[in-house]
């Protein structure tokens, strides 16, 4: 015969979270470290954090600080604060958050905090179950750990926060330093972004920068949006009968790409002297970019404002 598995309110078995439960899991750790990768031992109840007391305060096997925090309830924003709090004033490596109803919007916050901070976190589910007229026994479930692959995730954002803020620097120097040859530009802000761009004067067409790890370009982009693939080859082959002109007027050849494949379609030149990663070389740079850019217009100028579409 096979039992049945009862789930027990909680406040059955520990009407008080402080008292009952955490009494309780600090005698009881083994049932936590049978959950956990990680040992825990050396237990304090009550520790001070500041004005604060932190539930439990733990040691891994490498000494490492673990911050314990119980919530027999669903999670809320309190607890929350108040595990990232006591981690962060006692320098903590793990912070272990014990609920019994975990939130989805908590979910996702210590899955961010896993791959945002150096410190790894534990969401963990505490329930009550018992097997017929068994004794209640404690069921712990992580929710969310810490993980190689949110570690990762964790380096991959980093990787392209920072990116972002070395392209917004290189777009700052060189939109400043364009304002002095052309005014196509002079409104636009600095992008964090790849490219940074401004009108054509026709829908659709626009002038911009680009800027790759190890190249950038100047380029005419067409795109009049969805449902325009046809409108836009047309712009792209009446620019093209004018080829020849074109790159007699700007200097270098230019790269054509129709783009057959896909909705938009491009004119380009490219720098291969380098890109964003390349910051010694940044004036460099900048300066053939906007070189590029005020040439690249003059050529194209005439031939936009006589476009027939």
């Amino acid at each position: 015969m096979i039992g049945k598995i009862e789930r027990v309110p909680l406040r059955e078995i520990w009407r008080r979270e402080a008292k009952d439960f955490t009494s309780w899991l600090r005698n009881n750790i083994d049932v936590l470290n049978e959950v956990v990768d990680i040992t825990l031992t050396s237990l304090e109840t009550e520790k001070s954090a500041g004005a604060f007391s932190v539930d439990l305060v733990a040691e891994d096997e490498e000494k490492n600080t673990v911050i314990i925090e119980n919530q027999l309830g669903k999670s809320d924003h309190d607890h929350l604060g108040k595990l990232v709090t006591y981690l962060t004033a006692l320098e903590a490596s793990y912070g272990i958050w014990i609920v019994a109803d975990p939130r989805p919007e908590h979910i996702t916050a210590v899955t961010w905090l896993n791959e945002s901070t150096s410190a790894s976190f534990y969401l963990i589910k505490i329930e009550a179950v018992r097997i017929g007229d068994s004794e209640p026994a404690p069921l712990l479930t992580i929710i969310v750990g810490p993980s190689e692959e949110s570690r990762e995730i964790g380096e991959i954002k980093k990787e392209k926060a920072e990116r972002y803020k070395i392209r917004k620097r290189f777009w700052t120097g060189l939109l400043e330093k364009a304002k002095a040859k052309t005014q196509l530009h002079a409104n636009i802000a600095p992008s964090e972004y790849s490219w940074v761009g401004t009108g054509a004067g026709k829908t659709g067409l626009g002038f911009n920068y680009t800027i790759k790890k190890n190249e950038g370009n100047v380029e005419l982009y067409i795109d009049r949006g969805r449902d325009a693939e046809e409108e836009n080859k047309k712009i792209f082959d009446e620019l093209y009968r004018n080829k020849e002109k074109i790159e007699e007027d700007f200097g270098p050849p230019l790269d054509w790409e129709r783009l057959d494949d896909r909705r938009a379609s491009r004119i380009k030149k490219g720098v291969k002297t380098g890109g964003y990663a390349n910051e010694d070389k940044w004036p460099e740079i900048q300066e053939t970019l906007i070189d590029y850019m005020v040439r690249f217009e003059k050529a194209l100028r005439p031939y936009i404002n006589r476009l027939s579409i």
